[in-house]
């Protein structure tokens, strides 16, 4: 079963411990109505770890990810076990506006947060 959501924004970041892919739908006034994180963690005492944030829900670990696929303006992260927190669901579908800025967070961001995740794509 795969989980489907369309954005207007995407965003790379990178702090101390991680680096960032932020996916949001925003309102016309700008407020953040449905937002997906994807975070890929490393701490000084522990190992990597890769995190999905949706809408203040969190779930992640070291083999959350099975694979990643990147084509055109679609992101398909195919989850190792199904996630409960997504009502079980086995893939996250994330599509996005194909806008000059999420397309350049995503060539910038996707092999820095997702890694040897990322099977496949096209540039």
């Amino acid at each position: 079963m795969s989980h489907s959501r369309f954005y207007d924004t995407v965003a790379f970041d990178v702090r101390d411990n991680a680096t960032m892919l932020f996916f949001a739908k925003t309102s016309e006034e700008g407020d953040i109505q449905d937002y997906v994180l994807l975070m890929r963690a490393i701490e000084d005492n522990f190992d990597e770890s890769f995190y999905i944030e949706v809408n203040e829900h969190q779930f992640g670990g070291h083999d959350l990810l099975k694979e990643a696929r990147l084509l055109g303006n679609t992101l398909t992260l195919a989850l190792t076990e199904p996630a409960a927190e997504l009502d079980n669901a086995s893939e996250i579908v994330l599509t996005f506006d194909e806008t000059e800025n999420n397309l350049s967070s995503i060539e910038k961001g996707a092999f820095r947060v997702l890694g040897d995740a990322l099977k496949g794509g096209n540039a």
